[in-house]
């Protein structure tokens, strides 16, 4: 019997590491690609080197975080060492996302565990949950990551944007067939003499043949004579792999909690598995949301996407050292949803498609913690 309960934990533990990575992976590379910088399979690439990274540094910094999602403190001690409490708990919250992911959403996978830890804990204790427990340690950090994501890239993107001009770093927008570049248009063109210029002047090639076609912004000039195109792409990459890299360090030890709890797993070997199914489900399931969040929900430019990144990773970072349960994905995305009011290009369909699914993801998690404990 306590061979299968272990058995049958671990499959649950692996299950929600799998969806997690299905549903989060994709999400701090999504403005590489949202953006054209890089295409979807070196995206895909990138953040499962970078998220792996992350992965492996949880071994180092998990304590706090595995303290927290081990539900110590939200529900009462005898629940937490019950064999039904984490069987229950995964399976809930990885059930949550991946049937988000099916219907190409981002949603929390911190807001789907949480939710099932204080389902499977209301239902199973006489003493209830610890509501006080609840809203400090967990529902302040998840309001306050993406509102404080939005604000911060709202007022820091137009300062980037200033101190762009000030460099006289143009911008401009080319026109490329496959990989090769068919004419490149400073943004600013006025009139149509200009822009004639500027197109006939390229030697266009006799013939190029690709499946793809596409308009990408890049920008003009040098930076202490380093092309400020470049330099910026890698700069994007940097930061896009500072998200995946925070987000791996931030969820790693969230997921591993399950296995920890009862004392039946080895701290470093539960990191390694997580890690390991984090990084297959963003392997197989990473198409959906890769397109909802790099396409649909806002148009960015490459600067535009460098400053959605660079706001996510520093505070997911921060957020992981003190371990406080921030969501990578809410405060991803109130970066880009920071972006989007600044180029009032929003597509607010999707915004309230994102918005709604946040919003049910907590009760969805809770509900199903609720009913896995009972048929347990």
């Amino acid at each position: 019997m306590e061979t299968t309960i272990f058995i049958l934990i671990l499959f649950a533990a692996m299950f929600l590491a799998y969806a997690n990575g299905a549903n989060d992976n994709f999400k701090g590379v999504a403005t590489l690609y949202g953006s054209k910088t890089a295409n979807y399979k070196k995206a895909l690439v990138w953040t499962t080197i970078t998220t792996g990274l992350g992965c492996l540094l949880a071994l180092y910094f998990a304590g706090e975080l595995v303290i927290v999602f081990k539900g110590k403190g939200l529900v009462p001690e005898s629940i937490i060492q019950m064999q039904s409490f984490p069987l229950a708990v995964g399976v809930a919250a990885a059930t949550t996302v991946l049937f988000a992911t099916i219907l190409k959403l981002p949603v929390s996978t911190t807001h789907a565990l949480i939710g099932a830890l204080a389902g499977a804990g209301w239902v199973a204790s006489a003493a209830g949950i610890n509501w006080a427990k609840l809203a400090d340690k967990f529902f302040l950090p998840l309001i306050a990551g993406p509102i404080i994501s939005l604000v911060l890239a709202y007022i820091i993107y137009p300062q980037l944007k200033a101190l762009r001009k000030t460099l006289k770093i143009g911008q401009q927008t080319c026109l490329c067939v496959g990989k090769d570049v068919m004419a490149t248009i400073p943004t600013h063109a006025a009139s149509k003499a200009e822009f004639m210029d500027n197109y006939s002047s390229l030697d266009l090639p006799v013939m190029s043949v690709t499946d793809t076609s596409y308009c990408r912004s890049t920008y003009s000039g040098d930076i202490i004579g380093i092309s400020a195109n470049s330099l910026l792409d890698v700069l994007h990459y940097l930061s896009s792999g500072l998200v995946c890299f925070a987000r791996g360090l931030n969820d790693t030890p969230k997921i591993a909690a399950l296995l920890l709890i009862g004392s039946r797993f080895d701290l470093k070997l539960s990191i390694v598995l997580v890690g390991v199914f984090m990084l297959v489900g963003g392997l197989i399931h990473s198409k959906g949301i890769a397109r909802t969040m790099g396409e649909k929900v806002t148009q960015m430019n490459p600067g535009q996407a460098f400053t959605a990144n660079l706001i996510t990773g520093i505070m997911v970072c921060c957020a992981s050292k003190i371990g406080v349960p921030v969501s990578t994905t809410h405060v991803s995305c109130g970066s880009i949803f920071g972006i989007g009011a600044v180029n009032k290009k929003i597509n607010l369909k999707v915004l309230f498609q994102i918005l709604l699914a946040w919003v049910t993801t907590l009760p969805m998690g809770f509900v199903l913690g609720t009913l896995f404990m009972k048929m347990l």
